[in-house]
């Protein structure tokens, strides 16, 4: 197994911050907008994103967690062993919703929130944001409105997200290749 650095925590910090600052141009007095963090790891960016917008915007904007484990398209032939917190405290009606996760890969986790997000309400707007963008390796036709890095990757290949959060040491994102 070869592990290769791809973001270590200064420029993993400078990258949230300029996703940051991205959303404010987009967004900028988050009146109708929302963040929603996809479980399992999605949701502990989301949280990293909405503190950083608050450090700089002063204003906490909502968010929630959504579970997509029952709107996956291989639900029925993947061992579940339980379903993550689905935590969503207000209504997606009309909101602009900015959908967050770490690694785009295939699409599918997208396409099955998509799904899931249509229980609390029609969004205004849904965007996309992903700290790694796995190019070359889409089933569906999904990219991501914001995106931390795009990594050109083989499928044999994984990206591995350490955040403190999830209690790890440091911040770091490496790529794993299997020989």
């Amino acid at each position: 197994m070869q592990k290769k650095l791809i973001l270590d925590a200064n420029l993993l910090d400078i990258t949230i911050s300029r996703l940051c600052q991205q959303l404010i141009e987009n967004h900028g007095t988050f009146d109708h907008s929302v963040i929603l963090g996809l479980q399992p790891r999605g949701v502990y960016l989301a949280e990293l994103i909405q503190q950083r917008l608050l450090e700089l915007c002063r204003k906490k904007i909502p968010l929630g967690y959504l579970d997509i484990t029952f709107y996956r398209d291989d639900f029925r032939r993947r061992e579940i062993n339980k379903a993550s917190e689905l935590r969503i405290p207000f209504s997606l009606e009309n909101k602009r919703v900015i959908l967050i996760d770490d690694v785009l890969f295939t699409g599918r986790t997208v396409r099955a929130a998509l799904d899931a997000m249509l229980a609390f309400g029609r969004p205004a707007k849904v965007e996309l944001l992903v700290l790694i963008d796995r190019r070359y390796n889409r089933d569906l036709p999904i990219a991501p409105d914001y995106t931390g890095k795009a990594v050109n990757t083989m499928a044999s290949q994984k990206v591995l997200v350490e955040l403190q959060a999830q209690g790890f040491k440091q911040n770091k994102i490496w790529l794993i290749s299997n020989p």
